[in-house]
């Protein structure tokens, strides 16, 4: 006998098999016929296998006709075709074992709907709800096609240090790594001593893997690295988080150009995957979530992605007759609702706005030779707006340095990544893709609390 998932149960070539399934009760009906009904699932998808539990069963009274929603079982039977509508199979059990009751008046997870903000106060039984059970699926579905899609180009996978002593975004919205006591710290010259503190010197959670990852694509040509990084802005918004989940390929002798048609061919894979693998949760998305989801995902994987600058972006929103929020300008940042503008009302296509102004990005992007502008990328898709950032490297020594005084760095600081225009300087690109912003991308879910197993924004740390 064989132990298979839910999955394999609901298949018709499982029809005539005995197997052993194992998982947690969603309802129990009793019928008058003498026999129960049992909706399991165990999460390897979306739907149910209906488990036909006969009288006949020695614990059917004892057990079986007291089972509560969220209660672990194991069964042992038959899969046989159903007769029932909407479901291929079904099991007749042979055996069924409790294996964990759950109390059926403290069991905050019942038939009834509840809202993604009481879910979020109960995160470690959230995955059992059928939204959560699918987020959780298509995510393992992009982190798998992630892998797969760099390996198959010949990528290198790179663990780059979660905690680092250089700012790559130049933003200092850093967390503190310190193990100095703070009621009491070291001193000297009225300042805390940090060379005192466990790495000799001030640490912190890193933001970004891309200023390391650079030196080995300076070594191994094409590589990425994919982990956890962190922000500590005070940013409370639906789109934003304290710990996510980045992605930064990195590839030397790669132009904007050749980085633009990377990104494209990168998002539309992930697109695919999980149109091709996740097809059930999708579906459920898009009836419960965002009934334009399936299209909306199909029109990025099947259009070809604009090009466009960002200094004709300007000009398409200064012209376009529309009262914003944020007022248009050159030099001014495009805000979300401009992306989404150009994206599903002006282009009606995914874009990639390229050579935005220095002003707006950081040290490390190559500076065009009209001197107002980097080389820099956003690529937006409808319902989103922006979803990747990029840019090609500055790879000269000294105009490198000289943007680092602008912004405010010390260039000594960075003597390591400098290094990197001192022995073989090379041009080379790369760009970041958020996987959470990608999975609110690919489910149309609205806010991105709701698609991380844990969230970590300001004022919460919980679990």
């Amino acid at each position: 006998m064989d132990t298979i998932s839910v999955a394999d149960a609901r298949k018709a070539e499982a029809v005539g098999k005995a197997v052993r399934l194992r998982g947690w009760v969603r309802t129990r009906r009793d019928s008058k016929g003498g026999f129960s009904f049992v909706e399991l699932n165990d999460g390897s998808c979306q739907g149910n296998v209906q488990v036909v539990a006969p009288g006949e069963l020695p614990n059917y009274e004892a057990v079986v006709k007291h089972l509560h929603t969220g209660a672990s079982i194991a069964v042992e039977g038959e899969v046989k075709a159903s007769p029932a509508k909407g479901q291929a199979t079904e099991v007749l059990a042979s055996k069924l074992e409790l294996v964990g009751d759950a109390d059926a008046e403290a069991y905050p997870l019942q038939k009834k709907g509840h809202s993604f903000e009481f879910l979020r106060t109960i995160a470690h039984l959230r995955p059992r709800t059928n939204t959560f059970g699918a987020v959780a699926r298509l995510r393992h579905r992009a982190s798998k096609t992630i892998h797969d899609f760099f390996d198959e180009r010949g990528f290198f996978y790179v663990h780059t240090p979660v905690i680092t002593a250089s700012d790559c975004e130049g933003a200092g919205a850093l967390f503190r790594v310190s193990t100095i006591d703070p009621d009491s710290p070291p001193k000297a010259e009225g300042k805390v001593d940090y060379t005192k503190d466990f790495f000799g010197r001030p640490a912190y959670l890193t933001v970004s893997g891309q200023l390391q990852v650079e030196g080995f694509a300076c070594a191994l040509g094409k590589v990425y690295t994919f982990g956890p990084t962190f922000r500590a802005e005070n940013s409370n918004t639906p789109r934003h988080l304290a710990e996510f989940w980045m992605i930064e390929p990195e590839m030397a002798f790669y132009d904007l150009s050749d980085n633009m048609d990377l990104a494209e061919a990168f998002l539309k894979r992930i697109i695919a995957d999980s149109l091709d693998k996740c097809g059930e949760d999708l579906k459920f998305f898009a009836e419960r979530v965002d009934k334009e989801i399936i299209g909306r995902l199909e029109g990025v994987r099947d259009k070809p992605f604009l090009r466009v600058s960002y200094t004709e972006a300007v000009d398409i929103l200064a012209k376009s007759g529309k009262t914003w929020e944020f007022p248009v300008a050159w030099g001014n940042d495009l805000q979300s609702e401009h992306e989404r503008f150009l994206t599903e009302q002006h282009f009606k296509s995914p874009v990639i706005l390229y050579d935005y102004p220095r002003t707006l990005k950081p040290f490390y992007m190559r500076v065009n030779d009209d001197g107002r502008t980097v080389r820099a990328m956003d690529v937006l898709v409808p319902g989103v707006g922006e979803i990747i950032g990029g840019s090609q490297r500055e790879e000269r020594l000294d105009v490198l340095e000289g943007r680092m005084r602008e912004q405010g760095l010390d260039p000594h600081a960075y003597d390591w990544y400098l290094d990197l225009r001192r022995y073989g300087t090379v041009p080379h690109s790369g760009f970041g893709l958020g996987l959470e912003r990608t999975v609110l991308f690919l489910s149309g879910m609205a806010n991105i609390r709701d698609v991380i197993p844990f969230p970590r924004t300001p004022g919460n740390a919980e679990f």
